[in-house]
């Protein structure tokens, strides 16, 4: 075996099958992808990449598949399906779209999948259908299955589910490059909690948690809400994530790029490929984006809160009108752009000089898992909550509801007035058809 010196693992040991597959040009591709895209902008140590995040996920997969070996959890599951589930967790990335999530937040059909959907182009590459033969021929297709959250394999919950490695893998990575105390999770007691567990109402075999690592399953929904509320939804990782989102969306919509350009590259490689597409048109989009757009992440010259609502701050202004926030707010990327420019004109700025975001992860902080209570006996944690037992489901929701803030970005910085704030509270609290006409969208 290979071993690689990881800064948060230490020792990772690679097994020859998957020392083919790191090897392969697909997964190379991953050390030009940063884990947290735009966040380095914010802290600079967040250049950690994909790659990295990947190996640590190999490594995770490995310890919990021995802790349950040695548990014997693992008395009815083939060698053959560890092995498989071990690619898995080294795979489960390779579809990834640079820069992160941001690209993904784009409205469905406009960017081609999920990068869970597109790791299957990924997987028929020629150098990792390779590497992936020895271990059957339908390797690939059950490795995809388990990407996607669609395997019947009791290991599913390992890649993808409320206590997947990914999560425990990108917290404690992530919190560490960026150098804040947030991502805290204690993995070890989550490790050793781990079993594999009949539904009651099923019978079906799934990844499931000892009632002992309940603390340990806390320390991950508390870990999640900070990380999402002071890194990944930090007011300016924020303000350049839209303003990348405006230059991908526009690129597709005016025809100056196409979706098979955002697939396969690494992040510098695709913002280099969108400035020399953008030079070769003569469209005021791509002029808006090579002039002010893209030199606004390449120089971080980011727009400015022009006002800002967060948790009950927000609630208690939306109570005053009687609604809510749509949900096209970020379900219809492309309308929340034409009110974008429509609010901007009304306030004396040029298109592509104000932004709205409402970020949204639905079931970010939300559990499904079984869990095994002293007495041998086994309920589901879910949505709904155990009474009597534990109210994690309830604090999920509500660490949610805090960590969301509805934000106005501008160029240059504006002071809205009680009369603009309370227009556009009554705009992203319209219904889409009301908006929509009146946009002329």
């Amino acid at each position: 075996m290979t071993v690689i010196r990881d800064p948060i693992w230490a020792n990772i040991w690679i097994e020859p099958p998957a020392l083919e597959l790191i090897d392969a040009p697909a997964f190379q591709r991953l050390r030009r992808v940063k884990q947290l895209g735009l966040a380095y902008l914010v802290y600079p140590g967040a250049v950690h990449t994909r790659f990295d995040h990947a190996l640590g996920v190999y490594h995770l997969t490995g310890r919990a598949l021995r802790l349950l070996g040695e548990q014997g959890e693992l008395d009815r599951v083939s060698e053959g399906e560890r092995s498989i589930l071990r690619v898995a967790g080294l795979l489960h990335d390779i579809g990834h779209y640079p820069f992160s999530h941001t690209v993904e937040e784009l409205e469905t059909g406009l960017v081609p999948a999920d990068h869970e959907e597109l790791a299957g182009s990924f997987l028929a590459e020629p150098e990792v259908a390779e590497a992936l033969a020895p271990l059957g021929p339908d390797t690939a297709a059950d490795v995809h299955a388990l990407i996607q959250g669609r395997s019947t394999s009791p290991l599913q919950g390992l890649v993808s589910g409320s206590l997947d490695l990914d999560k425990i893998e990108y917290l404690t990575r992530d919190a560490h490059f960026c150098g804040v105390p947030y991502g805290e999770v204690d993995v070890d007691r989550l490790l050793d909690s781990l079993r594999l567990l009949d539904d009651p109402a099923t019978g079906r075999r799934e990844v499931g948690v000892a009632v002992r690592g309940v603390a340990a399953l806390e320390s991950l929904l508390f870990a999640k809400y900070q990380m999402f509320r002071n890194v990944y939804w930090h007011h300016a990782v924020r303000a350049a994530s839209v303003v990348f989102q405006r230059v991908v969306r526009e690129a597709l919509t005016d025809g100056w790029a196409s979706r098979a350009h955002l697939v396969g590259k690494g992040d510098e490689e695709l913002l280099a490929e969108l400035e020399i597409l953008a030079a070769a048109s003569d469209s005021d989009s791509a002029r808006r984006a090579l002039e002010r757009l893209m030199p606004a992440i390449r120089h971080r010259r980011l727009p400015k809160r022009a006002a800002e609502w967060s948790g009950d701050a927000l609630t208690d202004a939306l109570s005053r009108l009687g609604r809510e926030v749509a949900p096209w707010i970020h379900e219809q990327p492309g309308l929340r752009a034409a009110l974008e420019d429509h609010v901007a004109l009304e306030l004396g700025l040029d298109p592509g000089c104000l932004f709205i975001d409402y970020p949204a992860k639905a079931g970010m902080l939300e559990l499904d898992i079984l869990m095994q209570a002293r007495d041998g006996s086994v309920v589901r944690l879910t949505s709904t909550g155990r009474a009597g037992l534990i109210d994690l489901p309830r604090l999920g929701r509500d660490l949610y509801h805090a960590a969301r803030v509805l934000r106005v970005f501008s160029w240059p910085r504006i002071e809205l007035t009680d009369r603009d704030q309370s227009r556009i509270l009554e705009l992203v609290t319209s219904p889409a058809d009301d908006v929509a006409p009146a946009l002329g969208a």
